[in-house]
């Protein structure tokens, strides 16, 4: 069966490996990927900052809808139709085992490219119910990608007075208004201390989210910009260290910083599916490109230098057309 591994740094090849087999193990599901989505955490594995070569087979997709083939268990039956994530985001398989307790039903009510976003969506609710209410309050985002995208969208939703998004590329902007920013901040040409600034007559932010992660290491800057006892959410996966992080400064100001990984799968991800189902969000516009699977050297290269606009990229399998 197909699978992808990345062989060197910016370079991901399909090879053929053994058929995938459900274990005598309970609770476990033989999953069919049928559409998949490129996320900011599989670049560190293509462009090499995770230095593995070759990488393990299946790195690195994670965000993806299909259906259960066979199981173990007793939450699915064979033809339910899921949303799963697999573990370390080894999922770049046309087959894999995961465990039950790591998918969703998929909604029928929502276009599937649509319903798939619950997977990144998810991360993003699970994230911000760790912070006090939002209403009225002033929210920074650094980083407007396809997760920074989500957070102005939750945030509108939440009841933030302002919400301002900061990145370094004009093209980014240009969507932020339409997710929610109520004002946009390109760093590349503008000081953006002194824009929040002058935003929020000198009160800085009472909540910043990095949204960036590994590749631009941003949290002086949401140091900069956050108030007096503000918080930090660092969301963007980090690297290993963080080098002349400016420890006292954010120590000065009583920040309280918050990290987020591994959301639950019995509340978050559902409840981000319901968003979507019920409408009460609209995440389609982030949806830019699509492939087919044969093309992921193309679509990863798309997403990493973020041609055309590129936000989320789709990858479709062999099974989606079947």
């Amino acid at each position: 069966m197909l699978a992808g591994q990345i062989t060197k740094p910016c370079r991901i090849e399909l090879i053929d490996i053994a058929e995938s087999t459900l274990p005598e193990e309970p609770g476990q599901i033989l999953f069919q990927p049928e559409l998949a989505c490129l996320c900011g955490s599989d670049l560190p594995y293509f462009d090499g900052q995770l230095s593995q070569e070759p990488h393990q087979i299946g790195h690195s997709l994670h965000e993806m809808i299909g259906s259960v083939i066979d199981t173990s268990g007793n939450r699915f039956r064979p033809g339910d139709r899921v949303l799963a994530v697999p573990v370390n985001q080894v999922g770049f398989f046309e087959r894999f085992v995961v465990s039950e307790l790591r998918a969703i039903p998929l909604d029928p009510r929502p276009d599937e490219e649509h319903a798939l976003l619950a997977q990144p969506l998810g991360t993003v609710l699970y994230a911000l119910r760790k912070l006090p209410s939002f209403i009225d309050q002033t929210v920074a985002v650094v980083g407007q990608g396809p997760i920074g995208q989500m957070f102005c969208a939750v945030l509108k939703n939440l009841g933030a007075r302002q919400i301002i998004a900061i990145d370094r590329l004009e093209s980014r902007l240009a969507m932020s208004p339409r997710m929610g920013a109520t004002a946009t901040i390109c760093n590349a040409d503008q000081d953006p201390v002194a824009a929040v600034a002058d935003l929020t007559d000198g009160q800085m932010a009472d909540v910043v989210v990095e949204a960036v992660g590994h590749e631009n290491q941003q949290l002086n800057l949401c140091i900069q910009l956050a108030k007096q006892a503000a918080h930090v959410l660092s969301f963007g996966v980090p690297p290993e260290t963080v080098d002349a992080l400016r420890w006292n400064a954010l120590f000065r100001k009583n920040i309280t910083v918050h990290t987020s990984v591994d959301p639950d799968f019995s509340r978050d991800f559902p409840l981000a599916m319901r968003w979507i189902a019920e409408e009460r969000i609209d995440l389609r516009p982030l949806l830019t490109h699509r492939f087919d699977v044969q093309e992921i050297q193309t679509a990863y290269e798309t997403f990493h230098e973020r041609r055309e606009g590129a936000l989320k990229v789709l990858v479709d399998f062999p099974s989606r057309g079947a």
